[in-house]
């Protein structure tokens, strides 16, 4: 009897599966998007190994950028590093401080939502006045604050982007928690003896994983503007590594005689952000309760 009982709720699993990737990909842009961020992720991981140039190699005698040419595709900056070199390397930083950033919040603020959503009371109000205060200071403000007193590096930005991202991601899962603890099912493993811990993570995450997952996608673009924008402060990574932001900075006094050393990390910045964007758009509607009603 047990066994059949595992077998469809097996059968069920996958039919659902099997609807939300038949939604995903009735989108031409959702599947459109997933192909270029797992481009992104595939040159973060392998681009170094086939740059034409060494993205921190400075030439010599070199005070003016050189415009983009058969030898350098995107042009040089001033000091003569190869662009195209050093946008491709710099995707490898804001793909990593995107997801390790994400991935931070995500497991603090999924651990506070659970927990202020499931026991309430006294609990409930102590963590969410804490995120309530995290919330009123501006995300990029306290980003900037907290990379002044950690000092740079992508450690650091990990760290201080994923610490603002929190209060976002405990609410989403309190109040999903919040809605979740009253169904039949939850109160089920109440009167079997599951512990507290067993209900959170094994009954009721699970079931408000597609909202945890959408916020995770959206949060990924947010961290790489973030991060840009401590990299375009002097706040980022550690120089000579390449950041799209550093790079956007360094380019200010060119843009009317170099445009090129903007236009081209600038839109690296924009097209990662977009795609993340939409993908998390497209997944939303895939994972939309409704569609399985």
């Amino acid at each position: 009897m047990s066994e059949t009982k595992t077998l469809n709720e097996k059968i069920v699993v996958n039919s659902r599966y099997n609807k939300i990737w038949q939604s995903f990909k009735s989108s031409k842009t959702a599947l459109i998007s997933l192909f270029i961020v797992l481009a992104f992720f595939a040159v973060s991981i392998f681009g170094s190994f086939f740059l034409p140039y060494d993205p921190n190699l400075t030439e010599q005698n070199i005070s003016n950028p050189q415009r983009p040419s058969e030898t350098h595709w995107f042009g040089t900056d001033e000091q003569g590093r190869d662009i195209f070199s050093r946008v491709v390397d710099g995707t490898k930083v804001s793909i990593l401080v995107g997801v390790m950033s994400v991935a931070f919040s995500l497991f603090f603020g999924t651990i506070l939502g659970a927990i202020s959503g499931y026991y309430g009371g006294k609990v409930d109000i102590i963590i969410m006045r804490i995120m309530d205060i995290m919330f009123a200071i501006p995300s990029i403000l306290l980003s900037v604050c907290l990379m002044m007193v950690l000092g740079t590096g992508i450690d650091k930005a990990i760290v201080a982007i994923g610490l603002v991202a929190i209060p976002q991601y405990a609410r989403i899962v309190r109040g999903n928690v919040l809605a979740e603890k009253e169904n039949d099912y939850v109160k089920a493993a109440k009167i079997i003896g599951s512990s507290d811990i067993v209900i959170i993570f094994k009954n009721i995450l699970p079931n408000i994983l597609s909202s945890i997952i959408v916020k995770s996608t959206l949060g990924i673009s947010t961290a790489i503007l973030d991060v840009a924008a401590l990299g375009f402060l002097g706040l980022g990574v550690k120089p000579p590594q390449s950041e799209w932001g550093t790079m956007l900075s360094e380019s200010r006094k060119f843009v009317t005689q170099a445009p090129h050393t903007m236009i081209f990390p600038g839109a690296a910045i924009s097209i990662t952000v977009l795609v993340f964007n939409l993908l998390g758009d497209k997944l939303r509607d895939a994972l939309d309760p409704k569609f399985f009603n």
